[in-house]
């Protein structure tokens, strides 16, 4: 009998594993900028689980701005060149608190641990953050249709780990990612405030607080 209840983890990257948030807000800030959109920090919070079309879209309606699809693609490839520059130098040391200790918890107690970021750049981020070899499968935006909160992201997860919705728990710090992760039908464990992720069934302030035997029995 396995020791848990559950037997895969499914983990967001942004602000779950790392914050690479300001360097998304970053270009989307200077993309707006270019094309005469409104853009802050305060709007920048409602593109948090959103794929990168999805958040131009967002920006572009927002200020009234209307663009045929091939230029939005075109704006869409600006944005994702800079935030690539902007991403370069992430080290381990952009790991957040308790990240890689909890990665390494649980796949000591032998756990399958999986990746399901929106971001089409979530492979190059593990590689720079020094985990890529920490996961068992990496779930993007480029091997999925639906946005997050879709629940496709996380059951093709689930399915590339050989593992029934069940099984499996998600990780997420988005209100998007935790109706993903509840959609999916699987326990959420959400980073950051109860008062915002209020749809998930624990809520902890990061991974240097996570223990596999207070969340996982």
């Amino acid at each position: 009998m396995h020791k848990y209840e559950y037997r895969g983890v499914i983990f967001d990257l942004d602000g779950v594993l790392t914050d690479t948030a300001h360097y998304h807000y970053l270009a989307w800030k200077r993309l707006a900028e270019s094309v005469g959109a409104i853009f802050d920090e305060a709007f920048n919070e409602q593109l948090k689980g959103v794929d990168r079309m999805g958040s131009l879209n967002l920006i572009l309606a927002a200020s009234g701005k209307d663009f045929s699809e091939a230029d939005k693609l075109t704006l869409a490839d600006e944005k994702n060149l800079h935030y690539q520059s902007l991403i370069a130098q992430l080290s381990p040391a952009d790991l957040l608190p308790g990240a890689a200790p909890s990665l390494q918890l649980i796949r000591a107690a032998g756990l399958k641990t999986a990746l399901a970021s929106v971001s089409k750049n979530a492979q190059a981020v593990i590689e720079r953050l020094g985990i890529a070899d920490q996961f068992d499968v990496v779930v993007d935006a480029a091997k999925i249709k639906n946005s997050k909160p879709d629940p496709e992201i996380f059951l093709t997860a689930a399915a590339g780990l050989g593992l029934t919705a069940d099984v499996c728990f998600g990780v997420e710090d988005s209100i998007a990612g935790i109706r993903a992760i509840k959609s999916a039908n699987m326990f959420a464990l959400g980073i950051g405030s109860p008062a915002v992720l209020t749809e998930a069934d624990v809520v902890i302030a990061g991974l240097h607080q996570f223990s596999l035997q207070d969340y996982l029995k």
